[in-house]
C-alpha cells in the first residue's frame, strides 16, 4: 500500500465543504483542518504510483475551491497500531 499525504490550499471560506468532498472520496482514508501554511491534509492510499495520478490531480484538485496541492509519498509507515500488532503475535489474551 502507497501512503501519500497531500497538503491543500483551499478557499478559506469553504474549508468544512471541501473538506466533506474530498473525504467522500475512495482512496482518501483521513482529512484534517489544521493550522499553517495548508488549510487542510488528506492521506490517500493507493495499490500502485499510478493511482496516485488519479486521486490527487484527478478528483482532489479538481474539486471547486481546491487551489493548490502539494504531495509527500511515504517511504515507510510506522505507527503506534503496528508495534502493538507485532508485539502481540503468538499471545493468547
Amino acid at each position: 500500500m502507497i501512503t501519500a499525504i497531500v497538503l491543500i490550499k483551499t478557499s478559506v471560506d469553504r474549508i468544512p465543504e471541501i473538506a466533506e468532498q474530498i473525504a467522500a472520496l475512495d482512496n482518501v482514508s483521513e482529512v484534517f483542518s489544521v493550522t499553517g501554511t495548508y488549510d487542510l491534509i488528506a492521506m490517500v492510499r493507493v495499490g500502485r504510483h499510478e493511482d496516485l495520478a488519479e486521486v490527487i490531480p484527478g478528483r482532489i484538485s479538481k474539486i471547486q475551491g481546491v487551489e493548490a496541492t502539494d504531495t509527500h509519498v511515504a517511504f515507510r509507515t510506522y505507527s503506534q497500531h503496528d508495534l502493538e500488532a507485532a508485539f502481540a503475535i503468538g499471545l493468547d489474551n
